[in-house]
């Protein structure tokens, strides 16, 4: 009978994408025509949303970045006149950019950029359009409600903006 010692667990790897956190790095909301504007709307105003993604490393050297959604959402009022013509107020103004810090282990050189651009914002989408959504409901005008956000074209149709060619359409 031989004595054999137990196996010592191998440490089990690292996963390739870790969310350390998520938070609010800034939120503005504006109603440039309050009170007035809560009497004078008379339908939904239009908005017009703007969607960036930023990611930049934490600390040189290390795996650790910031990847950050930048949303601008502007509501028009498309009734609104001005002596008599009609002209596009605006209503509201939110602005969110919400961020995360993520740790990349043992991903190849190729696979960083559209980890940063296209999985981490989608990580933090849902949360990004939650407080979106709350915040302009909590400035008495309906929700705004982000439609889903294709990562992969924004991602491609900015290399190809880089490049100085056209993007290609799926």
């Amino acid at each position: 009978m031989s004595e054999t010692t137990p196996a010592t667990p191998a440490a089990a790897p690292a996963p390739p994408l870790v969310v350390n956190i998520q938070y609010v790095k800034d939120l503005s909301f504006e109603v440039p025509g309050a009170p007035q504007v809560f009497t004078t709307l008379r339908a939904q105003p239009s908005v017009a949303i703007n969607l960036d993604v930023q990611a930049r490393r934490v600390q040189d050297g290390q795996p650790v970045f910031e990847v950050s959604l930048v949303i601008r959402a502007e509501a028009t009022d498309p009734g609104a006149t001005t002596n008599g013509q009609t002209a596009a107020s605006p209503v509201f103004v939110a602005e969110l950019t919400y961020a995360g810090v993520f740790t990349l282990n043992g991903l190849p050189d190729n696979a960083v950029e559209p980890v940063l651009l296209v999985e981490c914002p989608r990580i933090l989408f849902p949360f990004a359009r939650n407080i979106l959504s709350d915040v302009t409901r909590e400035g008495g005008f309906p929700p705004v409600l982000l439609q889903p956000i294709d990562f992969v074209a924004l991602w491609q149709s900015r290399r190809a903006a880089a490049a100085g060619q056209p993007a290609a359409v799926a």
